[in-house]
């Protein structure tokens, strides 16, 4: 065949292709969609998936399924989003922890945080220190002076956390480095495993999000809540004071959010469809009352912009806070 044939062939072939892909962009969805939740079922992230999934099959017009794979920080599942078709049939739920700090602190972690692109943010949690039952402190000030005193006897307080370079884990060290004290962090593979140990006396401390369950638990006195990390109290630990009213702590809050994230490279009109889908689910009155018993806050509308525009603020803010506390791959 001539070369000139041969090129004009494979030029109208990858023409037919690219107009293929088109149309089923412009189409989608024609099958299931996948929300693929980095970390195992039972956990705050697994039960933001299962509020979601059930509006946004009604909003797209396709089944949406949850589908669980933790390890690695969310990096496995995120690994997973990347080797996948950039069709818009795998979206990942995931959060700061997973797509800019887990590559900051996980050597074996390749991609980097401008592979993904935010398309709505969901939720936004207010955070609180819990503690085993067991552990001697009722509030930030008095957990902080039992940190320095086991920290002198050698047996450096524990915190536990989703995984390394997980913001749970970043937090922690910053409270060690802030407070000059010496902690040892625990690293698990989700928050639901973290809570048992915590319940069961393994594990000293847990920064994290959390919902009525572990309100529950602290009903049943299984962990106690130190201290929440927002600047006023909290709707759902009313009685636990902030870190604001203590001495040591007064200057250390937090919060973190939800969203929902594709491949950088995904066609427009797919981006354009889920982020439709998912701007109709926070309308739903049944997901933001789900949202709120969890402890969440339901994230404000966004455009598309304002929800690239806050995933970029999010990577310079978060990679600042690595920096500070001189996190490096593998610590």
């Amino acid at each position: 065949m001539p070369f000139a044939r041969r090129h004009l062939m494979q030029f109208a072939a990858a023409a037919l292709a690219t107009l293929a892909f088109g149309a089923a962009a412009q189409s989608y969805p024609t099958k299931p969609v996948t929300l693929l939740v980095p970390y195992p079922a039972g956990g705050l992230s697994d039960n933001i998936a299962r509020k979601v999934n059930v509006p946004l099959a009604q909003a797209l017009g396709q089944p949406t399924i949850v589908d669980n794979l933790g390890g690695a920080s969310g990096s496995i599942a995120a690994q997973k989003v990347l080797h996948a078709p950039s069709d818009g049939y795998l979206v990942y739920q995931g959060s700061p922890n997973e797509l800019i700090l887990a590559p900051l602190a996980v050597p074996s972690i390749k991609y980097k945080s401008e592979d993904f692109r935010q398309v709505h943010r969901i939720a936004l949690a207010p955070m609180a220190i819990f503690a085993r039952a067991g552990l001697p402190v009722a509030n930030a000030d008095e957990l902080v002076a039992y940190a320095a005193k086991v920290a002198k006897e050698g047996k450096p307080l524990t915190y536990a956390s989703v995984g390394v370079g997980s913001f749970y884990h970043l937090l922690g060290a910053k409270m060690s480095k802030d407070l000059g004290i010496e902690m040892s962090h625990v690293p698990y593979k989700g928050a639901a495993d973290a809570f048992r140990d915590l319940a069961g006396n393994q594990v000293d401390i847990f920064i994290t999000p959390y919902g009525l369950a572990q309100t529950e638990f602290i009903k049943q006195g299984k962990l106690k809540a130190v201290a929440v990390l927002t600047p006023q109290r909290q709707r759902l630990l009313p009685d636990t004071p902030s870190t604001t009213e203590s001495k040591a702590l007064k200057n250390f809050t937090a919060e973190i959010g939800t969203g929902y994230f594709v491949k950088r490279d995904t066609p427009e009109p797919i981006v354009q469809a889920l982020h439709k889908g998912l701007q109709k689910v926070l309308t739903d009155t049944q997901l933001r009352a789900g949202l709120f018993a969890m402890g969440q806050e339901v994230s404000p509308a966004q455009t598309l912009a304002e929800a690239d525009r806050s995933y970029k603020d999010e990577i310079a803010a978060y990679r600042a806070i690595a920096k500070a506390i001189g996190l490096q791959p593998g610590q």
